[in-house]
């Protein structure tokens, strides 16, 4: 099987193929500031977690589908794995919509661009609480950001902890990922 369909859009094979077609619409819907499809209307073909999966796993596709402009043959090599009805279905709904979706993510693109960060500095300081003094030791990181929008350096303080530290790099990896995709 191909890394697409590895990647979980075989779940996409359980949902009925007469509801195929309205599915990925909703999701690019979704790509394209609208609504997207809601868990509860599709409870009961997918868990949570498999819908979560199907959600992003198509998204990916779709978008990956679009950056690269591939023709039919290309997008069907890579759901090879699928079943040729919905795969068909897949080609058929990407293609009728190529242009919004390509429109919505050079929109995307160029709205993170109007805004970028010039510069950023940083320090890691250690919180201290005046009735537990002695026990209460959390690293703190402030970052300090340079924004340009609009032509204009907004500078932008943010103090996280671990944690919000650690979800602020997995965003910024996940946002690269997005902007290499559509190069």
């Amino acid at each position: 099987m191909d890394g697409a369909v590895d990647g979980g859009l075989e779940l996409v094979e359980r949902l009925p193929l007469s509801q195929c077609p309205q599915f990925l619409h909703k999701v690019i819907d979704g790509l394209c500031g609208r609504a997207q499809p809601r868990f509860q209307d599709y409870g009961v073909i997918w868990s949570l977690r498999e819908w979560l999966e199907v959600l992003e796993n198509t998204t990916a596709f779709i978008k990956t589908s679009v950056g690269k402009d591939g023709s039919s043959d290309e997008t069907s090599n890579e759901l090879s794995g699928l079943n040729p009805e919905y795969q068909e279905m897949m080609i058929k709904c990407i293609k009728s919509r190529n242009p919004e979706i390509k429109e919505a993510l050079v929109e995307k693109v160029c709205a993170m661009s109007s805004s970028y960060l010039q510069d950023f500095d940083w320090q890691l300081k250690l919180a201290m609480s005046s009735d537990k003094l002695s026990t209460l030791q959390m690293p703190l990181v402030n970052l300090d950001l340079d924004i340009v929008e609009n032509g204009a350096i907004a500078p932008v303080s943010i103090e996280m902890n671990k944690e919000e530290l650690q979800n602020l790099i997995n965003s910024l990896e996940a946002a690269n990922k997005v902007v290499l995709q559509l190069k």
